[in-house]
């Protein structure tokens, strides 16, 4: 997908920062001191968006308020996402001692949050529906892309809105529709709107946002799967109701949308039974290019822990454990219940590497109103390959 300029940032992004009220940005020195950090510049290099190095180091710092801590020191650099929800249990309410568990909510890494914003081409007057509010800050910067009152947002939790809204309201976008909801079925009555963009991940775009968005409009969604290589899609709204278009090409894991049937944080499963060996070792799973073209073909129960996959329908599993300390030695495969999941992994890899690794950026997707929705890669030759969601 082509870039575009960013003529509907004012001044570039370093202007949407200046323009933000002062309380968040850095105090005296702190910019100077993250400046000297060359990975806040290639943030500004990656998102395209032509920033003053001076500018793009407040990043980290605007975000700190709208960030909470989770039993310790904020942390939040450009690629760093911040988690402030763990199990259901808020930041602002966790004991001095800090909480453990299953990650629920959190604040995007700015420097994936400023490329979705990009795809996403706000234009001042455009009406805007972000799902999953999270922090607001987010949702702070479509305000004053869109104008605050072209902005609803909506998440699943009153915890998480009520805390948004007090801040949007602070920070002078009171205007803003701040909602609680179920983010799967957007904003009833409250569209059509011109750009949706959500801060959760899918397997597949609910109905809901296609209806919602106007003919034209923008989608800007992440599409997940059960090994955590998920991809964020920028879709048009077409005539007939569908939308299509492709992925971004940066690497994207977020939670996924509670009430959409994805698949429950994985546990440890216990895996015994049938043995054998394979040269696709476990490690391929945390290549993000990989993890994507293999979660399409898994069914979409399944979900990963570390080396096991488990699918809860019918109880197949497979444990990988690869033998690091031994080159050349194959991995140990264990798998239970009625398929191997793990030879559909080996397809998978083997396509994958006939195909030369294709890259997220070269894969289309359409959505089709009331039908499939398809993940399409093209070949060279004109031949394509096609996984639904």
């Amino acid at each position: 997908m082509p870039r575009r300029p960013g003529r509907w940032w004012p001044q570039g992004f370093g202007g949407l920062l200046s323009a933000l009220p002062a309380r968040w940005l850095p105090p005296p020195g702190r910019a100077e001191e993250a400046e000297s950090k060359p990975l806040q510049l290639r943030v500004a290099a990656e998102c395209g968006l032509r920033v003053p190095r001076t500018l793009i180091t407040n990043w980290p710092v605007v975000a700190r308020e709208f960030a909470v801590r989770i039993g310790g020191p904020v942390v939040y650099e450009p690629f760093t996402p911040l988690v402030t929800e763990v199990d259901g249990v808020h930041a602002e309410d966790v004991p001095a001692s800090g909480v453990g568990g299953v990650a629920t909510s959190s604040s995007t890494a700015p420097g994936l949050m400023a490329e979705m914003l990009d795809a996403l081409d706000v234009r001042p007057g455009d009406r805007v529906l972000e799902v999953g509010t999270g922090t607001g800050y987010n949702a702070a910067l479509l305000c004053h892309l869109a104008g605050a009152g072209n902005v609803t947002t909506v998440d699943r939790t009153g915890r998480l809105v009520d805390t948004a809204r007090e801040r949007l309201a602070g920070a002078g976008f009171a205007a803003a529709v701040v909602r609680r909801a179920d983010g799967a079925v957007g904003c009833p009555g409250g569209g059509p709107y011109d750009r949706i963009i959500a801060t959760c991940s899918v397997r597949r775009l609910p109905l809901a946002w296609l209806d919602q968005c106007v003919t034209g409009g923008l989608i800007v969604a992440p599409i997940g799967n059960a090994l955590g290589g998920g991809a964020v899609a920028c879709l048009t709204k077409l005539p007939d109701g569908g939308a299509a278009g492709r992925f971004l090409h940066r690497p994207a894991a977020f939670m996924p949308l509670r009430a959409d049937g994805s698949p429950a944080p994985a546990h440890d499963v216990p895996v015994a039974g049938r043995q054998r060996t394979s040269v696709v070792g476990a490690r391929v799973l945390d290549d993000h290019g990989f993890s994507f073209w293999a979660g399409l073909r898994l069914p979409p129960a399944v979900v990963r822990s570390g080396g096991t996959l488990h699918d809860p329908n019918d109880g197949s599993t497979a444990h990988v454990q690869d033998h690091p300390d031994h080159p050349g030695r194959p991995s140990t495969v264990t798998t239970g219940g009625p398929r191997d999941l793990w030879q559909i992994i080996e397809a998978a890899y083997t396509t994958w590497r006939r195909h030369h690794r294709p890259r997220r950026e070269w894969f289309t997707l359409t959505a089709a109103p009331g039908g499939p929705q398809l993940v399409t890669y093209t070949t060279p030759d004109g031949g394509t390959t096609s996984c639904a969601l």
